[in-house]
């Protein structure tokens, strides 16, 4: 069982390399590091609530969990 504090610090890394990486690929098909960087803020924020959205509709479903 990992810590908060790891948890935190895998969550933090995966979205700063996830971050570069859509930069790059926005930046390959604009030529524009400011596109490339809006396209990468984009992609973070709607992929954060989209997440998010999944999982508060996983949380409303039993099946799969084991009773308490």
């Amino acid at each position: 069982m990992d810590t908060t504090t790891r948890t935190i610090a895998k969550s933090a890394t995966w979205q700063i390399a996830g971050f570069f990486t859509m930069t790059l690929i926005g930046f390959l098909f604009t030529n524009s590091i400011t596109a490339g960087g809006g396209i990468a803020v984009a992609g973070s924020v709607t992929g954060f609530l989209s997440y998010f959205l999944h999982e508060m509709a996983w949380s409303r479903i039993n099946w799969g969990r084991k009773p308490a």
